[in-house]
């Protein structure tokens, strides 16, 4: 191994850049896989032929003992390792190979599981969440040839997007198998292309079901309207009082004054990652950054009642919503939901007959934000971007990562990839921009190299 690695550099950047019509071959190949991790939607057999392909092709990046493990919800995780010198510090690298379902497969302008080239990016699904981070990986392997000086654990995980915790188990269970002094969980990316980002927060979640009944059947609402209690009246106006006049959320005990100390979020800039409608304003007050990471955000994500085509003059006996509750950093999962239901039942009008039924559940989690694997990733970032590094939050929650931390309290675990907002992840049209696999790479095997050399 060479000792001084800033020589390393540019030889790493020419290797990265001479295996990237590989790295797009790997991704073809994996893209053709229609490995949604639900039997009711595809064969079982397409997740089984995706993880005989990262066994095959990391075997050929170096890696042995390579194993496709079951885990308790019959998905399969894929491990492997490459031993580096005695005493050096071990890296555990995570993706997942299971992708999100097409969805509307009208609204594809390309084939679905087949990568195509449109506009300088790589369309498929699964091109960016998380197939675009498992080329990364084999090129960053394949750019160090073997020259490791740290011990390399990889776990690809078969079944994240069904969130039935089949890793999550495992993990506990396999303790020693997986331990490692830094975790690189690569389900993330990108603040915007080629700004070199890791995302330190991972907001936790607190969903609730709520269930609203006044009548013991739907009556005639000319007979009826005007004296009977409307459960779906009532669930409405319950749902008001979750949100401010300015779109704040208002659950009542939480508070929702935090700020947001990392990278700023130009409220313009959210618009066209949000595709916001003209005219329509943003809600909150706050910059975005406040708002997605650093507050509480309840959304309502579905309503049961009659549709407006086939509704009936009706008073409704009964209503029902879903209701999802993220949960920052600095607050408790439980004691968040405890304060949502305590809420509505504390604003249910007219005596309704009223169940609130807490469901999915996840605590919010912070990565590491010091020590030398932040150091050495911190350096190798910028080297490989060309610009400081930034950070920044993440609405969405990866349970995986609190798994990890209660397994491996010591554990530096850092959170990027490649699925920048552009990719649009788990909606029709993925893609990735393959400039930002180049520059994971070359950054995951700096990385590799300077972590080596301060352990």
């Amino acid at each position: 191994m060479t000792t001084d690695i800033s020589l390393d550099v540019g030889g790493l950047r020419d290797r990265v850049t001479a295996l990237m019509p590989r790295a797009r071959a790997d991704l073809a190949e994996l893209v053709a896989f229609r490995s949604v991790a639900d039997p009711k939607q595809y064969p079982p057999e397409e997740c089984e032929r995706a993880a005989q392909y990262l066994i095959d092709a990391f075997g050929e990046a170096g890696l042995r003992d390579l194993v496709a493990y079951p885990t308790p919800d019959g998905s399969k995780a894929v491990f492997g390792q490459a031993p580096g010198p005695p005493g050096a510090p071990t890296v555990l690298l995570y993706c997942h190979y299971d992708v999100q379902p097409p969805l509307d497969e009208g609204a594809w302008l390309t084939p679905v599981f087949e990568l195509t080239e449109k506009d300088g990016r790589w369309y498929g699904r699964g091109a960016a969440d998380c197939k675009g981070n498992i080329a990364a990986h084999l090129t960053a392997l394949r750019a160090l040839g073997g020259n490791l000086p740290v011990t390399v654990k990889l776990i690809a995980e078969g079944s994240e997007e069904q969130g039935t915790g089949g890793l999550e188990e495992f993990v506990p269970a396999n303790a020693d198998l997986l331990r490692a002094d830094a975790i690189l969980v690569c389900d993330a990316g990108n603040f915007a292309v080629g700004v070199p980002t890791l995302t330190t927060t991972l907001r936790g979640l607190a969903n609730v079901v709520v269930t609203v009944r006044t009548l013991n059947s739907a009556v005639h609402s000319g007979q009826f309207g005007g004296a009977a209690p409307d459960a779906l009246l009532a669930l409405i106006q319950m749902l008001a009082t979750l949100h401010d006049a300015d779109g704040n959320t208002t659950v009542r005990g939480l508070p929702r004054d935090q700020t947001w100390p990392g990278v700023d979020y130009p409220a313009d800039q959210f618009r066209v990652d949000a595709n916001v409608r003209p005219g329509v304003g943003l809600i909150g007050s706050g910059s975005p950054a406040d708002l997605l990471w650093a507050r509480p955000a309840l959304t309502v994500l579905g309503i049961d009642c009659p549709p407006v085509v086939g509704s009936s003059a009706a008073v409704q006996p009964e209503a029902r919503a879903r209701l999802s509750l993220r949960v920052p950093p600095g607050l408790d999962a439980t004691a968040a939901q405890q304060a949502l239901v305590a809420h509505l039942r504390a604003v249910a009008p007219w005596g309704v007959d009223l169940d609130v039924e807490p469901e999915s559940f996840g605590q919010p989690f912070s990565g590491a934000t010091e020590g030398p694997a932040y150091a050495a990733l911190q350096d190798a970032l910028e080297q490989s971007y060309g610009r400081p590094l930034t950070t920044q939050g993440q609405g969405g929650s990866i349970p995986l990562c609190n798994v990890f931390r209660e397994t491996y309290p010591d554990a530096e675990i850092m959170i990027l990839g490649v699925e920048e907002p552009r990719c649009l992840i788990h909606a029709p049209n993925e893609s990735v921009d393959p400039a930002e696999i180049a520059a994971m790479a070359l950054a995951e095997a700096l990385f590799l190299l300077r972590f080596g050399a301060a352990g």
